[in-house]
């Protein structure tokens, strides 16, 4: 708690929450005058007009332009959802909408986290999204190689995951099943237990030196092995209900929307945010507390499902730094909730156990 919050009286604190919340459920510069009207606090327009300037000087509120009211500040919007939110009772029919999730039987964590974005984005009436992060962890236990004619052969990778990918090799030399089998065994003698970035130079050349006259086909083996890596540690990013966003005047410059768009396409920012999202069990991050520059007016929420210890994917929101946080951080825990309970009760597969990339050149 900084300096400044040490010094909000419970009054302070009660017109700081009335105009956060009147803010958000209209968008519009809050005066005291709505505040009297309205019934929500029991004192004065002319207390509540010091308060309020009080409260400008202090940081928490500003004054767009002209207008007699104000709107929260980001430190507003901070100590609001760090010390003034209250819980939010979630309806019959969003509790529905979520239990929905149970009664998948069976489904892979990428359709999961899919169907979980969109309920997310339905509920909060926000951009949902859905991250399967960045994999750097995943090893590759075991290499076979398959002949496929003279000149094509597939590498097949067993996955610390216990998923299997297979990439096609194309030569211009033929090669035959003897120098398969050796460059099999080469590969599963150096590069074996190892991550993408931990295969170095020095792994190629052991691997060249044993193949010898055959070391030609090693650059083109590793190549495929790295695309290979690649995608599975390149992350993977839902979003849903984009348009949900064109509601609010936040976002009306179309410029601007249009490169949030860019960036959900482009993906790689949003992955970097969630994947520095740390210990939290649930993180807020509010206007320019995070990187991505063209988030700077927007909130973007999210929580981590975990399994063994380590995130296996996240579920969040995108919408304007006055989001109904309450709603957004509800919705949230009783999803990620829904989808652990199906994690435990062993009904997901969530490393995509049996599938292959058999046909991918």
């Amino acid at each position: 708690m900084s300096e400044f919050d040490k010094n909000l009286s419970e009054r302070k604190k009660q017109i700081l929450k009335a105009v956060v919340e009147a803010h958000i459920a209209a968008g519009e510069p809050v005066g005291s005058k709505f505040l009297v009207q309205s019934n929500l606090l029991s004192c004065s327009s002319a207390t509540i007009r010091n308060e309020m300037a009080e409260l400008e000087e202090m940081g928490y509120l500003e004054q767009p332009h002209t207008s007699a009211g104000r709107v929260p500040s980001e430190l507003g919007y901070r100590f609001y959802v760090d010390s003034l939110l209250q819980h939010y009772a979630m309806t019959s029919k969003e509790i529905d909408q979520i239990n929905s999730l149970l009664k998948i039987k069976m489904g892979e964590l990428d359709k999961i986290l899919e169907v979980a974005s969109k309920v997310a984005s339905n509920i909060t009436n926000y951009t949902g999204i859905a991250v399967k992060p960045k994999q750097s962890f995943v090893k590759v236990l075991k290499y076979e190689l398959v002949g496929i004619d003279a000149h094509q052969f597939a590498v097949v990778m067993i996955l610390s995951t216990g998923a299997i990918k297979t990439k096609k090799v194309k030569l211009q030399v033929e090669i035959d099943e003897y120098s398969l089998t050796r460059l099999s065994a080469a590969l599963n003698t150096y590069l074996t237990g190892l991550c993408a970035d931990e295969i170095t130079l020095t792994s190629v050349m052991q691997l060249e030196r044993t193949m010898d006259d055959n070391s030609v086909l090693v650059n083109t083996t590793i190549k495929a092995i790295y695309e290979t890596m690649s995608e599975i540690d390149g992350g993977e990013l839902h979003f849903s209900g984009l348009n949900h966003l064109l509601q609010y005047p936040e976002y009306s410059d179309v410029n601007k929307f249009g490169e949030i768009i860019n960036t959900f396409e482009e993906k790689d920012q949003i992955l970097n945010l969630v994947a520095g999202g740390g210990e939290s069990d649930i993180n807020v991050l509010i206007g320019s507390e995070n990187s991505v520059n063209v988030m700077r007016d927007s909130a973007i929420v999210f929580k981590q499902i975990k399994k063994d210890g380590r995130t296996i994917g996240v579920i969040g929101v995108v919408g304007p730094r006055r989001m109904d946080y309450a709603r957004v951080l509800a919705t949230l825990n009783e999803l990620v909730d829904n989808i652990v309970n199906l994690i435990e009760d062993k009904r997901l597969l969530t490393d995509n156990g049996g599938d292959t990339d058999a046909g991918r050149d």
